[in-house]
């Protein structure tokens, strides 16, 4: 896997994360692959080694969407969520929580991603909002920029492929 973009991921206050990541697709692409499960499913993986077992997606104001992902060691990590707010293609918002085995990680945060085009490029910028820094802290100390690197290297990868435009809708 190439390295085909920059993450910035910084803490602009004591209970957040702000990723930003600007991608070589118009933003109607990228929203699409961020909510339809047979795309999400072949990038939003993580570090190699891991595969999404499980891929729900109720797309709606209300809607749930549930993920997890197997390691090759057996090891198995969670994400549930509530749509809170959905715009296409600029805006979605949710209240999700992970969990590693049993437990829940950190609580639930609140997640709102905005994909900004210009030029046919699209800046994609998430800010997740945890209940105490504490909680964030340790959702950092978990690796999960390595995580979230690896998966918006393959989502770019995937937004070149004709297929992935063509299941989005649009033309190849």
């Amino acid at each position: 896997m190439k390295d085909t973009g920059t993450l910035k991921i910084t803490t602009p206050g004591d209970r957040e994360i702000l990723m930003t990541r600007v991608f070589d697709a118009p933003r109607h692409l990228v929203f699409r692959a961020f909510t339809k499960p047979e795309l999400l499913k072949r990038w939003l993986l993580g570090p190699p080694g891991w595969e999404m077992v499980v891929y729900e997606v109720d797309l709606k104001v209300g809607g749930t969407y549930h993920f997890r992902w197997r390691n090759t060691d057996g090891t198995e990590m969670g994400m549930r969520g509530v749509y809170r707010e959905i715009v296409p293609p600029e805006r979605v918002v949710s209240a999700e929580s992970f969990e590693f085995g049993c437990d829940t990680q950190s609580g639930e945060q609140l997640g709102t991603t905005v994909l900004n085009e210009q030029g046919g490029k699209t800046t994609l910028t998430t800010r997740l909002l945890y209940p105490s820094k504490e909680a964030r802290d340790a959702t950092i100390a978990s690796g999960m920029e390595k995580g979230v690197k690896a998966s918006y290297d393959r989502l770019a990868e995937l937004l070149e492929k004709p297929e992935a435009r063509a299941q989005s809708g649009a033309k190849a």
